[in-house]
């Protein structure tokens, strides 16, 4: 149990001292992202403390749980070199883009508008969470296509379903 607390810390710590922008030669690439995400299910905490855990599906879908929060219409994909999360209906949705930079056996997500939408995750193959969408699915072509500005641009992937 103290190891989680101390795991914790060290992770806060780090949160807070690598905020400074990730340089092109330490990030990965849209493809190294999508090989390190796709069919993977990502869990980790935001620079808040809020925890998350989402499986990538390979049809765009994010199922889990965002900040403790269900998904029900979450959406990802890759835009050049950052992974772009769609949230809520077209009408409201949030958009949220990351560029990837490895850090050891953990993953530092800079988001490129809000550093403090920051997060350090890890990236375990399959689903192992037995994360889903609760019976309910969603097509994410739409909800990415018509996305607020930030997330127009489709991947390859889903433009060509």
């Amino acid at each position: 149990m103290r190891t989680g607390w101390v795991i914790a810390f060290v992770v806060a710590m780090l949160l807070h001292g690598l905020a400074a922008p990730v340089q092109a030669e330490d990030r990965m690439s849209g493809e190294d992202i999508r090989r390190t995400f796709e069919g993977h299910t990502v869990s980790g905490r935001f620079k808040d403390g809020k925890f998350f855990s989402e499986y990538h599906d390979a049809n765009g879908q994010a199922v889990g749980h965002n900040g403790n929060v269900p998904n029900t219409d979450a959406c990802w994909t890759i835009k050049d070199d950052q992974i772009c999360y769609y949230y809520g209906a077209q009408e409201q949705q949030r958009v949220h883009c990351y560029r990837v930079q490895p850090i050891g056996k953990l993953l530092h997500l800079h988001h490129t508008v809000s550093s403090s939408y920051d997060a350090f995750v890890t990236a375990e193959p399959g689903n192992p969470r037995h994360l889903s969408d609760n019976g309910k699915p969603w097509y994410c072509g739409g909800l990415i296509s018509q996305a607020p500005e930030q997330g127009v641009p489709q991947s390859r992937r889903l433009a060509a379903r």
